[in-house]
């Protein structure tokens, strides 16, 4: 980062998702675009944490809280197998085939 000074600071909670592991083994998550490491943690978890150390390029935080990502509602419909194939068969317009499909077109030369 191109900063004086740090998004954050010691003793603040943030509530973050641990995107990566570091070589050491501690979760990796980011507030800002700064990069916090916390020990503890894996990829994917979600949590509150207390920073605990601040440096010019990156901080230190603590598990305050293990969270639980709150379901957000799917932007499709759920349907069982049987309401799909009844759905399939049921279809209000019916489909021929034939053989002369596009011979009314006009061929350009």
């Amino acid at each position: 980062m191109n900063q004086e000074q740090a998004p954050v600071n010691d003793g603040e909670e943030h509530t973050v998702s641990i995107l990566s592991v570091g070589g050491k083994g501690d979760g990796i998550a980011k507030v800002k675009g700064f990069v916090i490491f916390i020990p503890e943690t894996k990829k994917g978890d979600y949590v509150k944490i207390k920073i605990t150390k601040v440096l010019p390029k990156l901080a230190f935080g603590q598990v305050v809280e293990r969270l639980e990502r709150a379901k957000r509602p799917s932007k499709f419909m759920e349907i069982s197998k049987d309401e799909l194939m009844e759905n399939q068969y049921h279809s209000s317009e019916k489909y021929e085939e034939t053989e002369d499909f596009g011979a009314d077109l006009e061929e350009d030369d």
